[in-house]
């Protein structure tokens, strides 16, 4: 049996919540190895919907689940999840979840800056969640951050807390904000501190004595590789790394234990936020996509755009990812159309890209060219197998396989848990 990674393969929303909810019913354990409540997953499981956003998708069948060192954790919102799926009959326990005790805290000083930086007229908008995760990784890279096994010494905290503020209250006068009071901040984390260290752990002993116990592993990620810091659109990315090499290192195991990749990938493309967007479609395709998909984000209930399906892309994360095969999702959003546009190129003045260049002035004028096929005005939703779709459904997923160099290893045509067609199971070998 094989580790899997799940990563998204376009720029997030792709659907990962069903499909890593679906595979921890395979798993034993699930990992959460990077971002923060800035992600969001949707899964539905009969009549129930669950929005999560810190907490492992496991959660939600028992398994154990962790959150582990890549993830950077505030830990007033963690809470408030705990509640909220509480309130939904989801009982979350010390049994089964576990905070890594060396992953970085997201305070309220990271929210502040993340909020003025990104209303700010003075400053190019990235279309952040407002989170607070960016400051929060600026701060564990420059070695000032308070982690989770801070909580447990609440001696150690002054001297911690004035380090930080060094730089923040530094920040912050050169803005002409107020600064930070370390008191009220030392009080407020002396006041949550009991509530989080029920849950604090040793991510790489658990995953360790996982791996010699042979048990199978999901490493769910979040976001997308296109919102990768180094591999995506940047600066239009998240502050991490989203790609499946992350996985070994946000969670505190080695890369060969990863094993199978499986990329999430919508049938269409959509985008939150600002940045590039080649297949864009500002009409009324770009609206029935919207309409169809209830394409809205989990966390902030942004409208997403939409646009059509962009193969130079994913055949480039694919790559750049490190993905094995995909999770094709939401293919019955497209049951309604006449005739379906998949980009197979770029047009970047006298030339024809197979690839997105890294340039951000060149990724704006890419014009892309378009391969037309036909629809299959029939339904798909809620098909699970081959025999229950339409020819030109399969003609267009097998397009697709070809045009990426993956194969399709699980179909998805419904938010149901139940809705899809297995191909190959990635936990085996």
């Amino acid at each position: 049996m094989s580790n899997v990674a799940v990563i998204g393969a376009q720029w997030g929303d792709e659907g990962k919540g069903k499909i890593i909810d679906w595979l921890a019913n395979r798993a034993e354990m699930v990992v959460r190895f990077q971002g923060g409540n800035n992600a969001g997953h949707t899964i539905v499981v009969g009549d129930k919907t669950y929005k999560l956003s810190l907490l492992p998708s496991g959660v939600i069948q028992g398994k154990r689940s962790i959150i582990g060192n890549g993830v950077v954790v505030d830990p007033w919102a963690l809470l408030e999840e705990i509640a909220r799926v509480g309130a939904a009959g989801l009982r979350v326990t010390p049994d089964t979840l576990v905070l890594a005790e060396n992953a970085v805290l997201v305070l309220p000083i990271h929210r502040e800056l993340d909020e003025v930086r990104e209303s700010s007229n003075s400053v190019q908008r990235l279309g952040t969640t407002k989170r607070g995760i960016g400051p929060a990784y600026e701060d564990k890279v420059g070695r000032r951050a308070l982690r989770v096994v801070d909580l447990k010494d609440p001696a150690s905290l002054p001297a911690k807390i004035d380090r930080l503020l060094a730089h923040h209250n530094a920040l912050r006068r050169g803005s002409g904000a107020e600064e930070i009071d370390a008191g009220a901040l030392l009080e407020a984390l002396k006041e949550i501190a009991p509530k989080i260290l029920p849950y604090i752990g040793s991510s790489w002993r658990e995953l360790d004595a996982a791996r010699r116990a042979g048990k199978r592993i999901l490493f769910e990620g979040a976001q997308a590789v296109l919102l990768d810091i180094d591999h995506g659109t940047y600066p239009y990315v998240t502050s991490s790394n989203t790609v499946a090499g992350q996985a070994a290192a946000g969670s505190g195991i080695g890369p060969r234990q990863i094993g199978y990749v499986l990329g999430i990938t919508k049938s269409y493309t959509t985008r939150v936020g600002e940045g590039p967007f080649p297949t864009e479609q500002l009409n009324d395709i770009g609206e029935k996509l919207g309409a169809r998909g209830n394409e809205f984000g989990t966390v902030t209930g942004r409208k997403r755009r939409c646009g059509w399906f962009d193969s130079v892309l994913v055949r480039q994360t694919t790559i750049t990812g490190g993905i094995d095969g995909i999770a094709l999702t939401k293919l019955d959003i497209l049951d309604a159309f006449e005739t379906i546009e998949v980009c197979v190129g770029y047009q970047l003045d006298d030339k024809v890209l197979d690839y997105l260049p890294a340039d951000a002035n060149e990724q704006a004028r890419l014009t892309p060219v378009y391969e037309t096929m036909d629809g299959w005005n029939s339904s798909t939703r809620g098909a699970r197998s081959w025999a229950q779709l339409p020819a030109n459904a399969i003609k267009y997923v097998r397009r697709i396989e070809e045009l990426i160099g993956a194969p399709v290893a699980l179909l998805s045509t419904s938010p149901d848990r139940d809705d899809t067609i297995t191909v190959r199971d990635p936990f085996v070998g």
